[in-house]
């Protein structure tokens, strides 16, 4: 296949995306915060000519309304399909870089087909563990040119020509879109605020135990929805009010996932790889002295640096099983970011990608991230499981996308909420290490889920939480 390509004038994803938002398996990869070094492209997808679906080990393919089910490693279906639709691909130059592929969700209970994990949490049944479209045709956004262009792979112009024209038709008649209304919520969370204390000294007793040295730990709030809630509406107010570079929105047809990720999971360009976990959390202020003392505090924290260098370690570890002998090395380490709501230490880990593996070896090999697991990585996997109610679902898997030319970049789902049959829920939680203080783990598990429970209603008194547990 070839990649045909017309430029749009229309520069605005978010008017594109509210051409096809309606639709399953509609995908905006948004670069929301433009202020971030990371935030220079943007995504639309829709009308994959193929699905995969997979829960609990059993992948659904669908392929022009043809389904097959065959219970298999969901990796290894969506690397043969892709091998299926990558002979003699072609990309074109000077164009952002992904053009065409696999894109969607790989939720964090993906991992459980790659370890075994044992099965204590409630699991919603609904919820997919990996949902991917196949896309031959991708409207990308390249923010620093002020440029977007539809690309569409196809065997032949005239092919091209009319996928292109019907989605020129949608995007003509697109207006940009309202952000929902504000809206009051009764949250509701899955912990006390005792018994989320008590789960935490648990986990700390865990590390003393020498069980672990660290482990991610989150709580959940749900919330009943208003009548004609929109979603996508709502993502426009969350956009605003926490812009981030890794943000997206999924339309899975019966559940949204709506993301404002500040966190890169992995990315893979020509062989080379790099991936960037966040550890450690302060929140931003609007008062300059209290901000400065807080990323002052944040740079010096002896725990939170701790905390970050031994998921560094995890990650490094993960990335040597598909990368070349030492090619993996730290290029930036504990490096202070600032985002729409908080601040946070970032490292960076590169890499170089074996001659014999590919961006799906590489996101199994990491999957799910290191950074809200906890190390090692198994053990922290099977706590989480005994000490969490519910299973997780896409919350700390990861979305992107993977090119036909095996370019991919991915997010870790923090910052996520998942809407589904008049029902919204986020979860929020923190890495936890041995001088962790249980009080201050609540807390910031608030801190980072502040600006998610604002999106809905909007208050000046950024210390008051709306749960109603």
């Amino acid at each position: 296949m070839k990649p045909f390509v017309v430029e749009l004038k229309e520069r605005d994803p978010l008017t594109v995306f509210s051409a096809v938002e309606h639709l399953p398996y509609s995908l905006l990869l948004d670069s929301a915060d433009l202020a971030h070094k990371n935030a220079r492209y943007s995504f639309v997808l829709s009308h994959p000519i193929e699905t995969i679906e997979t829960k609990n080990g059993v992948s659904t393919l669908t392929n022009w309304d043809e389904q097959t089910k065959q219970e298999c490693d969901p990796f290894d279906i969506l690397s043969k399909r892709m091998k299926y639709w990558c002979d003699n691909v072609e990309t074109a130059r000077g164009l952002p870089p992904f053009q065409g592929g696999a894109a969607g969700l790989f939720g964090y209970d993906l991992g459980r087909g790659i370890e075994d994990i044992p099965k204590t949490a409630i699991d919603n049944e609904t919820m997919p563990d990996m949902a991917v479209g196949i896309y031959d045709t991708v409207i990308a956004f390249d923010h620093e040119k002020n440029q977007s262009w539809i690309i569409t792979h196809a065997d032949d112009y005239n092919t091209a020509l009319r996928k292109q024209g019907y989605l020129l038709n949608l995007i003509e008649d697109a207006h940009k879109p309202a952000p929902e209304n504000e809206t009051h919520l009764d949250w509701h969370a899955n912990f006390t605020r005792h018994d989320y204390e008590n789960t935490i000294q648990t986990t700390i007793d865990y590390i003393k135990a020498g069980d672990i040295f660290q482990a991610n730990i989150a709580q959940r709030f749900d919330a009943d929805l208003p009548e004609n809630f929109s979603p996508f509406g709502h993502y426009l107010r969350l956009r605003d009010i926490n812009a981030a570079p890794f943000a997206c929105y999924m339309n899975l047809g019966n559940i949204q996932i709506s993301s404002a990720s500040p966190e890169r999971f992995l990315s893979c360009r020509y062989g080379k790889v790099f991936t960037q976990p966040i550890k450690g959390t302060r929140p931003v202020s609007s008062d300059k002295i209290i901000n400065d003392a807080a990323k002052l505090s944040l740079r010096n924290s002896e725990k939170d640096k701790a905390e970050n260098t031994m998921i560094v370690d995890l990650l490094r570890n993960d990335l040597s099983k598909v990368c070349t002998a030492d090619s993996v090395e730290v290029s930036d380490l504990c490096a202070l970011e600032t985002f729409a709501s908080v601040h946070h230490l970032v490292s960076t880990i590169r890499g170089e990608l074996k001659k014999d593996k590919t961006a799906i070896d590489l996101l199994k090999s990491c999957f799910p991230g290191g950074s809200i697991t906890g190390a090692p990585k198994i053990r922290a996997m099977e706590i989480i499981e005994e000490l969490e109610p519910t299973r997780r679902g896409p919350y700390c898997g990861s979305m992107g996308y993977i090119g036909f030319d095996g370019t991919m970049d991915t997010n870790i789902l923090i910052r996520t909420l998942v809407f589904e049959e008049g029902k919204v829920s986020l979860q929020s939680g923190g890495g936890i290490v041995v001088d962790s203080i249980p009080s201050d783990e609540y807390q910031e598990t608030l801190d980072k889920a502040r600006a998610m429970f604002r999106s809905f209603e909007d208050t000046e008194d950024n210390g008051s939480i709306p749960l109603a547990s």
